[in-house]
């Protein structure tokens, strides 16, 4: 579809803000530059610093090496913990080698895993609300000694529990859950063990709950959202979990390649939003790529402003 942009189809934007990186992305994004900086290219990091591919492969372009495991990793070269955390053993492994390596933790996952750790030491055993298999879930259960912890993931997984002693139990959760299903779970954990010790604060970390917010302001107001993120990205996902329970059409989108003008068909709202780990220039390029079928009316939304910044690990303050 060409020609006089008179002659194309108007489409409203609603672009949610907060939206795209939060304080723990950018702080790990500048670790592997600040390393690559400090100690030359390349330097290996493992596992993908933040879920996203546009990211992953700049940071590749300017020398970092991403692996899986620490094995992976040459004697001699530094390496980069991602933001999801990784278990005790991976940095106690690394020591053991004499490998220089950088913690690249978000702070509010760091902050997970010492309470994971205090609850163990007050005798409490810990039901831990998370997706299996994802790196920061992996990365809190190696905090703690093995069988310290038990992993559920829905309401039914919290009504299916034994019964157990309330008072010796604590609960903890993943920092990038939806907040409405969390909710629903810490419910019933608490109706079932009274006595159940809470986190001091919210784990859900704040970029994951404004995001969420956001959406829903948005929502309700489109037919269709995009959700600009990595398939991998587990606060990308509860972002279009958010906008379908406004009653939106929702579909996660990584570029603006993606963009599938058949499902646009009929839609003269759309919202936008990006997932933590989506940079700005990802947004812009999905509303370029719109402009070229739509006149497009472009407005934002916002619902919350966010100042949170997080320091950088001592030697990397100004490489």
């Amino acid at each position: 579809m060409t020609g006089n942009p008179q002659a194309l189809p108007p489409l409203d934007l609603l672009i949610a803000a907060p939206r795209g990186f939060c304080a723990g992305v950018d702080r790990a994004i500048i670790i592997v530059e600040r390393a690559i900086e400090k100690y030359g290219a390349p330097v290996y990091v493992r596992h993908e610093i933040v879920h996203n591919k546009y990211v992953v492969d700049s940071l590749r372009a300017k020398g970092a090496v991403f692996v899986e495991e620490l094995d992976e990793v040459p004697d001699g070269v530094p390496v980069v913990f991602s933001a999801h955390g990784v278990p005790k053993v991976i940095p106690a492994t690394a020591e053991e080698r004499g490998l220089d390596y950088v913690d690249a933790t978000c702070p509010l996952v760091s902050k997970v895993h010492r309470q994971a750790e205090r609850q163990v030491e007050a005798g409490r055993h810990i039901i831990f609300i998370g997706h299996r298999g994802h790196p920061e879930v992996i990365g809190t259960f190696g905090q703690v000694p093995e069988g310290s912890m038990t992993l559920i993931e829905t309401v039914e997984d919290a009504e299916a529990l034994p019964p157990a002693d309330p008072q010796a139990l604590a609960f903890l959760t993943q920092t990038t859950l939806s907040v409405d299903d969390t909710a629903a779970i810490i419910a019933v954990l608490e109706r079932r063990f009274p006595g159940i010790a809470a986190p001091k604060g919210e784990d859900i970390c704040y970029a994951t709950s404004n995001r969420q917010a956001a959406v829903k302001a948005i929502a309700h107001q489109c037919d269709a959202v995009f959700v600009i993120g990595a398939p991998n990205s587990s606060n990308s996902l509860r972002l279009v979990e958010c906008a379908e329970r406004e009653g939106a059409r929702a579909m996660l989108i990584q570029r603006g390649s993606d963009i599938d003008l058949d499902w646009l068909k009929g839609v003269k709202a759309l919202g936008i939003t990006a997932g933590a780990s989506a940079p700005e220039i990802l947004v812009r390029e999905v509303v370029e790529h719109l402009s070229q079928y739509y006149a497009v009316r472009e407005s934002e939304v916002e619902t919350a402003k966010e100042s949170i910044a997080f320091k950088l690990p001592r030697g990397l303050e100004a490489a």
